[in-house]
């Protein structure tokens, strides 16, 4: 399948619901806002996911989309590690747990978009 525009892809759309249970989290939990770089550490990484692939699409060639589809995993990788953060110094937040699952996944479906 041909995709014509970068919201087409299910690997953008899985990065939007990332950003999107950050910003819940980050909104729910008011403590998290005395700690403003962790906060925002997760929003430039979970952003940083749906941003490099939407950027990546729009390149001239394969090689070039791939990059940008290997940062976008690193950044997935960034979130999870930033949810051991969120779980081990903010127990009450619960959907650190969600959080790592989503980027466990969305970093499978990259490498595999990528091949």
């Amino acid at each position: 399948m041909k995709y014509k525009n970068f919201e087409e892809l299910p690997i953008w759309q899985k990065a939007k619901e990332i950003v999107n249970l950050v910003y819940i989290i980050t909104k729910k939990y008011s403590e998290l806002n005395k700690d403003r770089r962790l906060v925002d550490q997760l929003h430039g990484s979970s952003l940083s996911i749906m941003n490099n692939i939407a950027e990546g699409f729009d390149s001239d060639n394969n090689s070039e989309f791939s990059r940008f589809l290997k940062y976008s995993q690193r950044s997935a990788s960034e979130s999870m590690s930033m949810s051991y953060v969120l779980k081990d110094n903010y127990p009450e937040i619960t959907e650190s747990d969600d959080l790592y699952k989503m980027c466990l996944d969305e970093r499978k479906q990259i490498k595999g978009f990528i091949k």
